[in-house]
C-alpha cells in the first residue's frame, strides 16, 4: 500500500512538473506572437509539432490571425494612399493644366521666339509638362479597375512572361495543372512589373517555386533574381507609393503591383530571406480555386 501511495505521489509530482514546464512554454509562444504583432512583424509564424491537439488548433489559429491582420493592415494602407492620392492629383491637374496651356501659347508668339525670354518660358513649359506625367502616374494608383476573377491556368500564364524576357534565365518549377483564382491580366501584370525590376537590377536568372503557406485555399510563389541587393535602409519603403531609387524611376510599379494582388484577395511582399542563388526575393500570394 505504501509503495503504491509513493508511485502515485511521483507520478502526481511528475505530472504538475511536467504542466508547469508545459504552461511556462506556452505563455513563451504568446509572448513572442505578442512581441511580433507588436513589431508590426505580421509574418511571424510558429510551428505546430510537438504539441496537443487543442494546443495545434490554438497556434494555427494565431498564425492564420497574424495573416488577417497583415492583410488589413496592407489594405488599409492602400486605402488611405487612394484617398491621398485623390485629393493630390485633383489639386496638381488644376494647377498644371492651365501653365502648359499658357507657357505653350507664348513660346508660339513672334515677339518671345529668339528672345531672352524664350528660354525661361521653355522651361516652364517643360516642367509643366514633366508634373503632368507625373500626374499621370498618380491616376494610375487611384483609377484601377476592379479585377474581374476567373480560374487561370498558372504555367501558360508564366510562360508567357518568360517569353517576353528572352534574355533572363528562367527557373520555374511550378506542377504543371495548377490553377489560381485571379484577375489574369493584373496577374499577369505584377509579374511582368517584378521581371522588368530584375532586368533593371543587372539580373541574369529569375526563379519561380512554391512555399509553404498556413492557409488552403492560397497558394504561395517565391519569385527571386540574382539582381543588387535591396539596401537594408529601404526594405521598408519599397511598397511606398512614389518611392524609388532609380534615376527615371516612377515608383509606382511595386505599390501598384501589391494593390492589384490585394484587389484579387492575394497579397506581393518581400521575402525575409532570398533563397539560395538569389539576392532579391518576393512572395506572391494567390487564391486558389
Amino acid at each position: 500500500m505504501m509503495w503504491l501511495c509513493i508511485i502515485i505521489g511521483v507520478l502526481l509530482v511528475s505530472a504538475i512538473a511536467w504542466l508547469v514546464r508545459r504552461q511556462r512554454f506556452l505563455k513563451l509562444r504568446a509572448h513572442l506572437m505578442q512581441e511580433a504583432i507588436r513589431n508590426r512583424d505580421f509574418t511571424f509564424r510558429l510551428p505546430t509539432d510537438g504539441l496537443l491537439p487543442g494546443e495545434r488548433a490554438m497556434q494555427q489559429t494565431l498564425n492564420q490571425l497574424g495573416e488577417t491582420i497583415r492583410q488589413q493592415v496592407n489594405q488599409n494602407e492602400v486605402e488611405s494612399w487612394e484617398r491621398l492620392t485623390r485629393v493630390l492629383t485633383h489639386e496638381m491637374m488644376n494647377a498644371t493644366a492651365p501653365i502648359t496651356s499658357i507657357s505653350q501659347s507664348m513660346l508660339g508668339r513672334d515677339d518671345v521666339k529668339g528672345t531672352p525670354l524664350e528660354p525661361g518660358i521653355q522651361a516652364i513649359y517643360d516642367t509643366s509638362r514633366h508634373l503632368s506625367k507625373f500626374v499621370k502616374n498618380y491616376r494610375k494608383m487611384s483609377e484601377l479597375e476592379n479585377p474581374v476573377l476567373a480560374d487561370v491556368p498558372l504555367s501558360p500564364l508564366i510562360d508567357d512572361v518568360c517569353k517576353a524576357y528572352p534574355e533572363l534565365t528562367w527557373e520555374v518549377s511550378i506542377p504543371g495543372g495548377i490553377t489560381v483564382r485571379a484577375d489574369a491580366g493584373m496577374l499577369h501584370q505584377v509579374m511582368m512589373n517584378l521581371a522588368k525590376n530584375a532586368v533593371e537590377a543587372e539580373a541574369k536568372k529569375i526563379v519561380i517555386t512554391p512555399v509553404d503557406s498556413t492557409s488552403t485555399n492560397q497558394l504561395r510563389l517565391y519569385i527571386g533574381n540574382d539582381g543588387l541587393p535591396i539596401p537594408a535602409e529601404n526594405r521598408q519603403s519599397l511598397f511606398v507609393p512614389f518611392f524609388t531609387t532609380k534615376r527615371n524611376g516612377s515608383g509606382i510599379g511595386l505599390s501598384l503591383s501589391r494593390r492589384m494582388m490585394i484587389q484579387q484577395g492575394g497579397m506581393l511582399d518581400l521575402a525575409e530571406k532570398p533563397l539560395s542563388g538569389c539576392h532579391v526575393g518576393f512572395i506572391l500570394t494567390v487564391m486558389v480555386p
